[in-house]
């Protein structure tokens, strides 16, 4: 098992305080731009969320599905920017981390330095760029690295054990399980890989790791977690934003939260 002899951020350190402490994680995905998007962010750490993870809307976002690209969508017809997300950012004032997911294009029309300098600047802790590949990062994870900006890795299904470890090594703030092949979206049941993913994991890093993708409601999130450091979810949360505005989306997290932190039963 990896144990990185380097420096934790403010993401990781607070995730590795709340596993130390026997706290699940809970990671809820807003996309930024929406009607009352920073009051669902508010609504969500008020109600359980240890960090908060918020889409920059994009016109193509090959990871999300049905719920996330009408969100993406509607938010771009109402104006959104990367730039009026980050003024927007800045009034948050809730006391947990706040991550930014987005695609590479985002950052490379921005620029690697600027771009991390305006994530730090919004308050932004953390970043998530699922399109950009471990053996093409090195020049963000520069940037990043020099700003205090984490990078957190995305570990797919498909990887090989031989790369698990190279990915794990670049990882900050937390690991990103993908539960299984194919994009965001709520399913009836937790896929096998989203459990497998987060074993074979667990084995080779320290680094807390967290399942993300088709993990749709809190059953599936307490199940994700008797193996995993936590969840991240995402077209549940953003579905009850869009359909019946912030407060839906507290009460969803609460409802979350509880479950995760019922005592985990293991079968015999």
């Amino acid at each position: 098992m990896s144990s990185p002899n380097r420096d934790f951020g403010v993401l990781e350190t607070h995730l590795r305080n709340s596993r130390s402490s026997s706290r699940k994680i809970l990671v809820p995905y807003i996309t930024g731009g929406l009607t009352g998007w920073i009051d669902a962010i508010r609504s969500a750490a008020a109600n359980g969320a240890d960090a908060v993870e918020i889409g920059i809307p994009f016109s193509d976002p090959v990871m999300d599905g049905p719920v996330i690209q009408q969100a993406s969508e509607k938010a771009l017809r109402d104006g959104a920017t990367p730039t009026s997300i980050f003024h927007e950012l800045r009034s948050v004032d809730v006391r947990i981390p706040l991550i930014v997911m987005c695609y590479y294009n985002t950052v490379f029309r921005a620029g690697h330095e600027r771009f991390a300098n305006n994530l730090l600047d919004a308050g932004v802790v953390a970043a998530i760029i699922p399109d950009l590949p471990l053996e093409e990062s090195s020049e963000w994870c520069a940037a990043a690295d020099k700003t205090g900006i984490e990078t957190i890795m995305l570990a797919a299904p498909t990887a090989p054990d031989a790369r698990l470890p190279r990915v794990v090594a670049r990882a900050r703030g937390f690991v990103y399980a993908v539960g299984l092949l194919g994009v965001t979206g709520e399913r009836s049941e937790l896929a096998t890989t989203a459990i497998s993913m987060a074993t074979r994991l667990k084995s080779v890093t320290d680094v807390p790791v967290l399942v993300g993708v088709g993990v749709s409601n809190a059953a599936q999130a307490q199940q994700a977690c008797a193996v995993a450091d936590g969840v991240i979810q995402g077209a549940s949360v953003v579905r009850r934003l869009l359909d019946n505005g912030p407060d839906a989306v507290g009460k969803y997290v609460a409802e979350v939260r509880s479950a995760i932190d019922q005592p985990i039963v293991v079968a015999r």
